[in-house]
């Protein structure tokens, strides 16, 4: 099994605290949606899940708009940050720049970003209207996501690197993605993707699609309590 919360990248990150001013209000929606995944385990850290690493992580975008593919900024939660009971400017990291085919994120921040940090740019790339992404664990949607017809990436496909870039791409280019804007991603265990015009476009698909598949479990067992 693929370690989790491994950086795949080449990282250029220069430390130091982000502006409240600039940058507070963008963390703090950024910091209400990830409460709110806490508390139904999409984001978390448990020691029976993935090794005990931390899993899960938001981000959100920040000016200029749309701005060039490869430098659409955004402000995402730091590595290894999933478990931490609350979160704060100083926990998020701000992506400056990212280079896919290079495998290279340039950032700033207190904290180094997120190892889906390169995902969450391949999201952005598809459309400047994309404002949030939604990095979720959630077991529940990933086993069912065949019969939820997700777009789903290559089973051999690991995070964080550039051939889940280029995934996200064909899945963009190959079918209703940018419609439904929801993926699996099958070589990362119970890893799913939702993003949108804002952090509540993008809760509000994941949130959706929690419930469709908590109905398939009603359908299979007459209940939903586990």
């Amino acid at each position: 099994m693929v370690e989790e919360g491994v950086t795949r990248f080449a990282a250029a990150h220069a430390d130091g605290p982000l502006s409240a001013r600039r940058f507070g209000a963008v963390a703090a929606g950024l910091a209400g949606w990830r409460t709110v995944l806490a508390g139904l385990g999409l984001v978390g850290q448990d020691p029976k899940r993935y090794g005990g690493a931390g899993y899960g992580n938001v981000s959100a975008r920040v000016g200029p708009f749309p701005g060039p593919r490869g430098a659409r900024p955004f402000l995402i939660s730091g590595t290894q940050t999933g478990g931490w009971p609350c979160a704060e400017l100083a926990d998020f990291a701000l992506v400056e720049r990212y280079d896919i085919a290079g495998n290279r994120v340039v950032s700033r921040g207190a904290i180094r970003p997120s190892s889906e940090s390169m995902t969450h740019g391949a999201v952005y790339d598809l459309g400047g209207h994309i404002r949030c992404v939604l990095h979720a664990h959630c077991p529940v949607i990933w086993r069912r996501r065949k019969a939820l017809r997700l777009p789903c990436t290559a089973d051999g496909v690991d995070y964080g690197t550039p051939e889940m870039a280029s995934e996200i791409d064909r899945l963009a280019r190959g079918t209703a993605l940018l419609d439904a804007p929801l993926l699996a991603m099958s070589g990362h265990e119970d890893g799913v993707v939702a993003f949108g015009r804002s952090g509540d476009e993008a809760g509000a698909i994941l949130m959706a699609t929690l419930a469709r598949a908590e109905a398939m479990v009603f359908e299979e067992r007459g209940r939903v309590c586990r």
